[in-house]
């Protein structure tokens, strides 16, 4: 049997803080970004928490439901207008999107109420164009092909590096068989893998969506799970050790 020469619980302090550090501001970046999908596609259906609907919405669209900005009105950007302007909105869209009406008040309620985000954050279509607005006019077929290439290829390429590391660190880990370890440690990228391709099969089918919540969850709960053992071992299993070590004070 292979003896594991280093381990978390004897590294030095400076190399257990430099992992504990990285390992904590992961934890806490994949914490964020929970947070980051719950108000984003969780809200695709207009209610608060993910759910399939929420994924279905979001890649394959509300194909017969019509355009994608009603769709956005009444999901992701329901509460980003008064009522009356967003009833306005809609009914503008579905009822032909009449130039003159553009003009008159449309406009002035997209400057006020939509572009604040959409002319300063990168990625969002600048909704004060009308050749942008005339694409969102268009019957909501969900994300389209361009974003999910490059949303695609910017996690694939980020989200493996913090694996990589995490999984890393915790190859030091002891008490864990070498088979459980790399069953683990592949366990992210295999769910990131089935994670992203399950985005661009939802595009086609609504019913891999099932595959993207699947996904999402095996690669943070395996991620979770590498970390707090390596945070346990690098700190709490010293002292455990330090204190199982110490003989007991003989009584006279």
């Amino acid at each position: 049997m292979e003896i594991q020469r280093f381990t978390l619980a004897n590294a030095a302090l400076p190399l257990k803080t430099l992992f504990s550090g990285y390992l904590l501001v992961v934890g806490l970046a994949l914490l964020f970004a929970g947070a980051q999908i719950m108000l984003t596609h969780g809200m695709a259906d207009g209610k608060l928490g993910l759910s399939v609907d929420d994924i279905v919405y979001s890649y394959y669209g509300k194909r017969d439901e019509g355009s994608r900005f009603v769709s956005k009105l009444n999901g992701t950007m329901k509460d980003n207008a008064p009522p009356e302007v967003r009833m306005a909105m809609i009914k503008w869209a579905e009822t032909g999107a009449s130039a003159e009406e553009w003009d008159n008040r449309i406009s002035l309620d997209i400057d006020q109420y939509c572009q604040p985000c959409h002319a300063n954050i990168a990625g969002l279509p600048d909704l004060s164009n009308k050749d942008a607005m005339n694409k969102l006019l268009a019957v909501d077929e969900g994300q389209p092909m361009a974003t999910l290439t490059r949303v695609s290829h910017i996690h694939l390429f980020g989200i493996s590096f913090i694996f990589f590391f995490v999984g890393w660190i915790f190859t030091y880990a002891t008490g864990i068989s070498p088979l459980n370890k790399a069953i683990l440690i592949s366990v992210p990228f295999a769910f990131l893998i089935v994670d992203v391709l399950a985005w661009w099969l939802t595009k086609l089918h609504p019913g891999f969506a099932w595959f993207v919540i699947i996904g999402g969850f095996g690669y943070s709960l395996a991620a979770t799970i590498m970390i707090f053992t390596s945070l346990y071992q690098m700190w709490i299993l010293p002292l455990k050790q330090k204190t199982a070590h110490v003989a007991p004070t003989a009584k006279p």
